[in-house]
């Protein structure tokens, strides 16, 4: 793998504040670990960041103290580091740190009640401060990506390609589901990506009518759909594609049911284009599959933003508000799912640009192996 470019992690902090005057809030406390490692570059699993217009506060416990000076540092994230043993001393030094701040901006996606009303009562109390439910401020900054987040979500989806590549002449061995998802989990981790997006979906026969089936020990046998829906994470960004392919000649039924959902895909993929109404693009897939009458077998939306989590904004479905933002990362992924038979789904990952859709994701789409 190839060096990637670098990302620009201590400007988002800026572009973060220039929207608190909108939200109503004077500072942010950011709990949510993927909006951290967006601020802050650290990966750990405890700690939190609070946003305020002069400073950035980190906090996190004595396990990862070392990591997070370390991180914050190659990012160049300039952050006050409070490193405290106990939730207790992490809470007063939150409190400590927001003292100058009268409105608080809470994540309210990410907070559940309980934490809130502990916040209330113990962390910033009234009437020191007002806490303020925000939402998606710091997700809607993730949304439009970097060229350096494009190019990590690019790496990741050029792993998952080659990986599919050598792995799927295994399924002419008779190898079962769970076998075959273990098989791209390793040719994955092993061309040098750091884990999987999501657990793989391996679906065969009729198991593939469930549109997220899990691995079994089923074998997979030769004539059937195969509904191989996975991806993987490259420097914390991730990918997603789904193939579904047959082991020599499928049945007529199954090889319409394929081509129909091909044609589907063709058509949300060229819909997609800075400006357009991401409900437009879910209406260009749909529509294919509406008008052959199985309307009912395509159960989900048509796709969903890709980046330091494997599902984020924007939504593309047909209950979906809002337009496509040069710079979002999006999934096209329209599926026909048929009790008893199988199912088809294919996928891509696609960049959104003034110009169309820039395909990240390139494995061909040939349905007999």
């Amino acid at each position: 793998m190839s060096e990637l470019p670098p990302v620009d992690v201590p400007g988002r902090a800026r572009r973060l504040r220039d929207r608190f005057e909108d939200a109503g809030v004077d500072a942010l406390l950011v709990t949510r670990l993927p909006n951290v490692r967006y601020l802050t570059g650290f990966t750990g699993s405890a700690g939190a960041v609070l946003v305020a217009p002069d400073q950035l506060v980190f906090v996190t416990d004595g396990r990862y103290g070392e990591q997070a000076t370390e991180q914050l540092h190659a990012a160049g994230v300039d952050a006050r580091l409070e490193v405290r043993t106990t939730q207790a001393e992490q809470r007063d030094a939150l409190r400590v740190a927001a003292g100058g701040y009268r409105r608080i901006g809470l994540e309210a996606h990410g907070v559940t009640w309980a934490q809130q009303r502990d916040m209330a009562k113990d962390w910033f109390p009234a009437p020191d401060h007002e806490l303020v439910a925000t939402e998606q401020l710091v997700e809607n900054l993730r949304r439009v990506k970097e060229p350096g987040e494009v190019a990590r979500i690019r790496a990741a989806c050029a792993i998952a390609d080659d990986a599919l590549a050598t792995a799927v002449p295994q399924l002419h061995d008779g190898v079962t589901e769970r076998e075959f998802a273990l098989a791209l989990e390793f040719e994955m981790r092993r061309s040098g990506a750091s884990g999987v997006s999501f657990d793989a979906i391996v679906a065969s026969g009729p198991n593939g009518a469930m549109p997220h089936a899990r691995p079994s020990a089923r074998p997979i046998g030769r004539g059937e759909l195969v509904v191989l829906d996975f991806g993987c994470v490259v420097d914390g960004y991730c990918s997603d594609m789904t193939r579904t392919v047959s082991v020599g000649e499928p049945d007529e039924q199954a090889r319409g049911i394929y081509e129909l959902v091909l044609h589907s895909q063709r058509a949300g993929r060229d819909a997609v284009r800075a400006g357009v109404e991401c409900s437009a693009v879910d209406r260009a897939s749909r529509v294919v599959i509406e008008d052959a009458g199985l309307g009912d077998a395509f159960s989900h939306g048509t796709g969903h933003g890709v980046g330091l989590e494997i599902h984020e904004a924007p939504r593309v479905a047909k209950t979906a508000r809002g337009t496509l933002t040069a710079g979002d990362v999006v999934t096209v992924e329209p599926g026909v799912y048929v009790p008893g038979v199988g199912g088809v789904r294919i996928e891509d990952t696609v960049l959104v640009t003034t110009a169309g859709a820039d395909p990240l994701t390139a494995f061909p789409k040939d349905l007999v192996l």
